[in-house]
């Protein structure tokens, strides 16, 4: 049975970093429309500087929880405002949903998204329909409840999860923004996309792509 371990989770982070980096312009012009323009920062800096920790610890006898306890300290350090806590508390219940072990079976790792949908949803109290990541996280982890209850692939869960959240941060322009920065504008921001929701989806294909391209896709 194939699995993943501790060293899979920095390369996993390797790659996820490597994605908000190229990320970083349009998330930064999205941010721009309707906040401060420092989401793409914000995903680059953090997911770089935890995806580095996570590199100078491997190999240091870490659990797969202590791991994701490492990225989520060391993101929360590196980035301020909403999205550091949000991505800390899911990185966090990812850990707790993987335990700790060094390795577990492979088809744990649809489970990281649910939890990590779920720790998104209780520190900021969003809902769907809010415009927030939760438009992207919410619709990923039902795809993948149902992928899971259906006995399909991990590799097929997570790219279907991907799918749902594309879709669903791609639903985002036709809202009114709920929360945040974004909410001061009220219908104005109608017409946008939230790049919260986009960046979320961006790190769930690249998590999908990385379990594919691990030689476990279907």
């Amino acid at each position: 049975m194939q699995s993943f371990s501790r060293h899979d989770l920095t390369d996993l982070f390797r790659s996820l970093a490597e994605r908000m980096a190229a990320e970083q312009s349009y998330l930064a012009e999205l941010d721009g429309e309707i906040g401060d323009a420092d989401h793409g920062v914000a995903m680059a800096g953090g997911f770089g500087a935890a995806a580095r920790a996570l590199f100078e610890a491997d190999g240091g006898g870490q659990t797969l929880a202590q791991g994701l306890s490492l990225a989520a300290s060391t993101l929360l350090n590196a980035v301020g405002a909403t999205t550091g806590p949000l991505y800390a508390s899911a990185l966090l219940r990812a850990g707790q949903a993987l335990g700790d072990e060094d390795r577990v079976p492979f088809d744990r790792l649809p489970g990281v998204v649910i939890a990590m949908a779920e720790g998104i949803a209780a520190r900021g109290h969003g809902r769907p329909g809010d415009k927030t990541m939760v438009d992207a996280w919410s619709p990923a982890a039902h795809a993948a409840r149902a992928g899971l209850a259906a006995g399909m692939a991990p590799a097929q869960i997570l790219r279907q999860a991907a799918h749902a959240a594309s879709e669903g941060a791609q639903a985002t322009r036709a809202m009114m923004a709920a929360r945040g920065r974004a909410a001061r504008l009220g219908p104005r921001s109608i017409g946008h996309l939230d790049p919260g929701a986009v960046s979320a989806a961006a790190l769930l294909d690249c998590l999908a792509s990385w379990a594919e391209g691990q030689g476990r896709a279907p």
